[in-house]
């Protein structure tokens, strides 16, 4: 019998340290990710790139590697050692950051951007299944809800240090500077994070303790993930819901201060306290609400964040008419905390639902979907519709841009609501049969 990596059991000290690395390591993830788009002007005022190309090398150019790269990441972590192969991607991600500030054109700036998102395919996958091992059932919603403050936090702190950084120096100073931590943070991990066994924590209590847990098979784990109508119609509805949230997202500090007149100080301060309240408030009190929900019906996995978004569609529109940038930014607030409670919602839907040794693959699985649809096309189509209503005269070609993201709202809510429905007939049935 192969010897486990660790006990079953995880002290709760040892858990709350594991997860509070994982969410630093989470948190540099989405900083250097989010980078290009809160350094947006200063970027496109140094290397003249327009809003098309700003937008493919945020969506379309990023997403392909980053999607795609993490099928096999979550195939070799869900037969290897999670805690290498997590080690190794932010190591990579964080050494191409620092060469996204050392890019000279646009080119090399793409072909950094790529790297980019090949590391961070082995980010996330691994954390989920990792925390899901190192934490029961019961407490994997709170877990996952604070683990995915990442990109609240890091999307904050790289508004706030990306920010000054670049006001005092320059833009390419904070792609350096932010890359470099994450190359210590790398070592972090491999020197303080144990390998937890895969699936000792489902045991029930006084249980035997578990056979081996078999290698999870590539193609078999795809073909599971997507021959279940739950789990893919969550994937399509994160995808629509994320189509909004990185299409805006990235272009959000650009339109502030195009179209509202902020400077990068006030930016670093103003719009870095509504993402970091936001999300983080958002991302957290829906953790917590799905674990307390969910006991109740597993219906709550999809409609909570409908309703969510029922409320955030409002208030954006509140944020796009807004005279000026302090009332935009109090409207903001709204949609930055409700655009993001499917977040939780998914990521432990999908854990819960799968079998141990395909968390990993079935987490990159989701990520692929979701973020295929929302990071790769999301901006993309943004930046486009800007240059289109700017090529038509539009005096404010990127807030018509941001106009057209409400219909993607009302299809994810209805998505949402499909699923819903699927997953609330199959309790019914679930009944019917006992």
């Amino acid at each position: 019998m192969a010897k486990a990596a660790a006990p079953a059991h995880v002290s709760s000290a040892r858990a709350w340290s594991v997860l509070g690395l994982l969410a630093f390591v989470y948190v540099l993830n989405f900083l250097d990710r989010q980078l290009l788009s809160i350094l947006a002007k200063p970027i496109q005022d140094s290397l003249h790139i327009s809003d098309s190309q700003l937008g493919r090398i945020g969506g379309l150019y990023f997403a392909a590697f980053y999607c795609f790269i993490s099928i096999p990441v979550g195939w070799l972590a869900d037969r290897t050692n999670r805690v290498r192969v997590l080690s190794f991607a932010c190591a990579l991600w964080s050494a191409a950051t620092v060469a996204c500030g050392l890019s000279a054109n646009y080119s090399q700036l793409v072909l950094a951007r790529m790297s980019v998102g090949v590391g961070e395919a082995g980010g996330v996958p691994p954390s989920y299944a990792i925390i899901s091992d190192t934490f029961p059932p019961g407490r994997r919603g709170a877990a996952l809800g604070l683990f995915n403050l990442g990109p609240p936090i890091g999307q904050a702190l790289g508004v706030a240090f990306g920010a000054s950084i670049a006001a005092a120096f320059s833009w390419r100073h904070a792609f350096v500077a932010l890359g470099a931590v994450g190359i210590f943070a790398a070592v972090a991990v491999l020197a303080f994070v144990r390998e937890p066994r895969r699936g000792g924590l489902d045991i029930a209590p006084g249980a035997d303790a578990p056979a081996p847990v078999k290698k999870a098979g590539l193609i078999p784990t795809i073909g599971m993930f997507f021959s279940r109508p739950t789990l893919v119609l969550m994937a399509l509805a994160c995808g629509a819901n994320q189509f909004v949230t990185y299409g805006v997202s990235n272009f959000t500090t650009l339109f502030l201060m195009r179209e509202k007149g902020m400077t990068l100080t006030e930016v670093a301060l103003w719009y870095a306290l509504v993402v970091g309240i936001g999300m983080s408030a958002g991302i957290a009190l829906s953790g917590r609400l799905t674990d307390w929900l969910t006991r109740r019906s597993k219906v709550a996995y999809a409609l909570m964040p409908a309703i969510s978004l029922m409320f955030a569609a409002p208030l954006f529109v509140g944020f796009l008419q807004a005279p000026t940038w302090q009332i935009a930014t109090a409207f903001l607030l709204g949609p930055t905390f409700f655009n993001y409670f499917y977040l939780s919602a998914a990521v432990t839907f999908v854990q819960e639902e799968v079998q141990p040794h395909q968390r990993v693959m079935s987490g990159a699985l989701l990520l692929l979907v979701m973020n295929m649809i929302g990071l790769g096309l999301g901006p993309t189509y943004v930046g486009a519709a800007s240059d289109y209503f700017k090529a038509h005269g539009a005096a404010h070609p990127l807030q018509f841009a941001f106009y057209t993201m409400l219909p993607f709202y009302a299809l994810a809510i209805v998505l949402f609501l499909w699923l819903a429905w699927l997953l609330r007939n199959k309790r019914s049935k679930a009944g019917e049969t006992r």
